[in-house]
């Protein structure tokens, strides 16, 4: 079956975001004040041919561990949907 895995890959909350307070602090010099604590991270979508949804998670699960995300630095979260 095909399934779609969903990632996000964001900075850990307890590390500084350097881009993320760059645009806050943009964001801030155009008035909009209400804005705040923003955080940049990475939205990745990965197509995964997998003989179930369980599989198919374990896959997305890997991929991130061994590539797509730093765990010294980043965490992830993801989600699969058919198709």
């Amino acid at each position: 079956m095909k399934y779609t895995a969903h990632i996000n890959v964001m900075p850990l909350k307890e590390l500084l975001d350097p881009q993320g307070k760059a645009v806050n602090n943009s964001l801030h010099n155009l008035g909009l004040t209400g804005a705040n604590d923003v955080r940049i991270g990475k939205r990745i979508t990965l197509a995964i041919e997998a003989p179930n949804k369980e599989a198919a998670e374990n896959t997305a699960r890997e991929a991130c561990k061994k590539l797509l995300a730093n765990p010294v630095m980043e965490a992830f979260e993801f989600t699969i949907t058919e198709g």
